[in-house]
């Protein structure tokens, strides 16, 4: 049996990327009383790159209301529980192991499902800076910083928010 060993990377190619490890223990964390969020890889946008992070949703907790970006896909992948989501202006709930994409300008929201927790990989492609969006939610939940700064920092962190009956209908239900 014959094998051929493919030829070796050039320089620019191998230093074009590099593998992303990101042990647990070492992971920043940002969290509020409804969720934590752990950070686990993030590229350099400019490059294309991509940004992961982990979320877990208290039980029923609030996640994001409808927005939109224009450059990135947004991906979930439900770990545990169920999460409830918003895709256009239909609502459904994903559970253990279910997969979402949305693609670019698609309205989306997304909380823990009715009485369940959540526990939510999200992959972003390409890469959006989204750590320091997330440090900036915290900032402001924890006080630090005016609620102006989410909306201010829309076109950097390509976060458009938008309003939803549907969506505002699916939250009033829970109650």
């Amino acid at each position: 049996m014959t094998t051929t060993n493919p030829a070796p990377a050039t320089s620019a190619q191998a230093c074009a990327a590099a593998p992303v490890l990101t042990r647990c223990a070492e992971a920043e964390t940002c969290a509020d009383p409804s969720s934590t969020m752990t950070l686990l890889a993030e590229t350099d946008p400019g490059q294309g790159g991509f940004t992961v992070y982990r979320s877990s949703f208290a039980r029923g907790a609030a996640g994001a209301p409808s927005h939109f970006h224009t450059r990135a896909w947004e991906l979930f992948f439900v770990i545990g529980g169920s999460l409830e989501v918003l895709v256009g202006e239909e609502t459904t709930v994903l559970g253990e192991g279910d997969f979402l994409a949305v693609p670019p300008h698609t309205p989306h929201a997304f909380a823990a499902a009715p009485g369940a927790e959540a526990d939510v990989l999200f992959v972003f492609t390409p890469g959006m800076d989204r750590f320091d969006y997330l440090r900036l939610l915290g900032s402001v939940m924890r006080g630090e910083t005016e609620p102006g700064a989410i909306a201010a920092s829309g076109e950097r962190f390509d976060n458009h928010y938008v309003d939803s009956p549907a969506w505002r209908a699916a939250l009033a239900a829970r109650t």
